[in-house]
């Protein structure tokens, strides 16, 4: 998981908004709409990027739905000092 999470977030174009999601998801699970709000990105930006992290088991979602709320999954969870590491690593 370490290597995906570093793969997903760090090494890619999109890895800084990936986490920038996953950092405010941490703070509180919410939408995608949400998200977008929050983050000051385009919707379809965000919608993108969660399906990635999704498909990753990075974050875990609701039912399929309308507003469907998106949190962090429990493998991400289980390597949150991985995650903590790569915040500082893309900040600075």
């Amino acid at each position: 998981m370490e290597v995906v999470l570093w793969q997903v977030l760090a090494a890619t174009r999109g890895g800084p908004n990936r986490a920038r999601i996953l950092r405010e998801l941490d703070d509180r699970p919410r939408n995608a709409n949400r998200l977008a709000d929050d983050l000051d990105l385009a919707y379809n930006t965000v919608r993108h990027h969660l399906d990635v992290l999704e498909e990753h088991d990075i974050v875990t979602s609701g039912d399929e739905s309308y507003g469907t709320v998106y949190l962090p999954s429990e493998r991400t969870r289980n390597h949150w000092e991985t995650v903590e590491d790569i915040f500082t690593k893309l900040q600075g």
